[in-house]
């Protein structure tokens, strides 16, 4: 009979891709669990020269010597066959990517978990972590949480805080969670198959949701105020990068903080010019300095070494 205080014992599938689920994997590896198979997304082009990259998970798990394999999708009836086959006790999930039928989440006698991040029934979906900093959040966090094949859906097993700092960017707070999460993982799964843990079902009522990031929603608006304006920035200098335009020409800006200075009389989108090397640009309400940009066609450069450039009274979104 397995022995949850054993972890050598207990066999576990584990399903990610990016490097928020590979800080997981390596968690249960370290703490000694047998994970007999990793399953995770298919190498895919990456860059502008589009080369075929593997997914931090593949990369691990190729590094620790564990089985992966690489469905494009569990559609089909069979798809699910290597994963039977392993015989696991348990699933775990954390960021795989896809939502899993039924029949995936039936395999294992203890069912899947998964670490999401957030603190369900708030943002379920796909970009919890972004989102929490695009909608000014100032407390996120990450549940384990019983499968079920529903979006997020399951039942609640544990949860951890975590307080976002202001001029923290969507990248760094993933980072963190990932390490929150990991932490979590290990520390719920043995009193979940000891019995220890009474899940708690989430209120649907209190569902948020969280859906993929559009490459349009980096588009900045200089009439939102300047809280709105530093979060759009931070929660999407990964990726698609918050833009704006500057006489035509689209305009990146990947960091900002905001800025107590008396922008009274100036319209939305004004360049106030303090010094040579500092751009402090009007909002609806308040003002952000930027610290770091790129112009069309040119590399990502701190502020400092753009600003002689770009005259006061130039206006942004133009």
């Amino acid at each position: 009979m397995m022995n949850p205080k054993d972890p050598s014992g207990i066999k576990i599938v584990f399903m990610g891709t990016p490097e928020f689920s590979a800080v997981s994997l390596k968690a249960l590896a370290d703490a000694g669990y047998n994970v007999v198979l990793t399953v995770t997304q298919p190498d895919k082009p990456v860059g502008r020269k589009h080369i075929i990259t593997p997914s931090p998970v593949k990369v691990l798990s190729q590094e620790l010597g564990i089985p992966v394999y690489q469905p494009t999708t569990f559609k089909e009836e069979g798809s699910e066959d290597e994963i039977r086959d392993c015989n696991p006790d348990l699933i775990v999930t954390a960021a795989y990517g896809k939502i899993l039928p039924q029949r995936v989440l039936d395999i294992p006698a203890f069912g899947a978990l998964n670490v999401h991040g957030s603190l369900l029934p708030l943002k379920r979906g796909a970009a919890p972590v972004q989102r929490a900093v695009l909608e000014g959040d100032e407390v996120t966090g990450v549940t384990i949480m019983k499968m079920d094949a529903g979006m997020d859906t399951g039942d609640i097993l544990s949860i951890a805080e975590y307080k976002i700092p202001e001029n923290m960017h969507s990248s760094e707070l993933m980072s963190e969670l990932a390490n929150v999460g990991a932490d979590l993982l290990i520390r719920t799964v043995p009193d979940y198959l000891s019995g220890a843990i009474k899940s708690i079902a989430q209120d649907n009522d209190r569902a948020t949701y969280s859906p993929p990031i559009e490459a349009t929603e980096g588009l900045i608006d200089w009439n939102d105020a300047a809280i709105a304006v530093h979060n759009r920035i931070r929660a999407l200098s990964e990726w698609p990068g918050a833009f704006t335009y500057m006489n035509g020409k689209k305009l990146k800006i990947y960091d900002s903080v905001r800025e107590d200075i008396d922008v009274s009389g100036k319209p939305a989108g004004f360049v106030i010019k303090p010094d040579k090397k500092t751009l402090v640009v009007v909002c609806g309400s308040g003002a952000v300095r930027i610290l770091k940009l790129q112009q069309e066609g040119g590399k990502v450069l701190p502020a400092s070494d753009i600003a002689h450039n770009i005259s006061e009274g130039t206006m942004l979104g133009v």
